[in-house]
């Protein structure tokens, strides 16, 4: 399998981070959606990452629809989201929570970056921010609730929850930047999976990418 997309890319990252836990091996590209355009809609027509490159040649786009294919070859023992029940649930709620508030700060990063400072709204600005801050309190709540001698969000093993909330919440900590410390809970323990050697191999500095 190919992955094609940088690992400055939340959505690219937990990608990597769930195919290296389930034991698939892939190459990967490290194409920029910026400088390596092209190149990308050769994959992907839209020119977005991560792309998934099977070994027949199928191109898989989106995270999501390549972590729900990661989970069918890996098989419902080892798959990251829970098969069924309240822990797919618990999982899911976590999942989107975290895209919630990592889409909201993906705006924020693109019109400090894209758009000149007179023609920011700043009421948009901050209903992102607010929308943000609200999936990040909620996370908050669930980790102080899950308690930090619970090492995973979500039963007794990694899930995809914990990928993600790790993957995302950096990003912002690194893109936007948003400050974690009014959320204790969480920061500590997207601290602690960040400190893992699996989470730490797939980590790079944020790349602004370029037009």
């Amino acid at each position: 399998m190919i992955l094609i997309g940088m690992f400055d890319s939340p959505y690219v990252r937990r990608v990597a981070i769930s195919a290296t836990h389930l034991g698939f091996a892939f190459e990967h590209r490290n194409w920029s959606v910026g400088r390596d355009a092209a190149l990308i809609r050769e994959y992907n027509p839209q020119g977005r990452v991560p792309v998934l490159v099977l070994d027949d040649g199928e191109a898989l786009t989106e995270s999501a629809l390549i972590l729900d294919h990661l989970d069918q070859l890996a098989g419902p023992q080892r798959a990251l989201l829970p098969a069924a029940g309240a822990a797919r649930r618990e999982a899911q709620i976590a999942i989107a929570l975290a895209t919630g508030a990592v889409d909201k700060g993906i705006q924020l990063v693109y019109e400090r970056l894209f758009r000149p400072e007179e023609k920011r709204h700043e009421p948009w600005l901050q209903r992102c921010r607010t929308q943000a801050d609200g999936a990040l309190a909620a996370l908050d709540h669930r980790c102080e609730a899950r308690g930090a001698h619970k090492e995973w969000l979500v039963g007794d093993a990694m899930t995809q929850a914990d990928v993600t909330l790790a993957c995302f919440c950096t990003y912002l900590h690194d893109a936007v930047p948003l400050d974690l410390s009014p959320y204790p809970a969480l920061r500590q323990r997207v601290e602690r999976y960040e400190s893992l050697p699996l989470f730490r191999q797939f980590y790079v500095p944020f790349d602004a990418p370029v037009t």
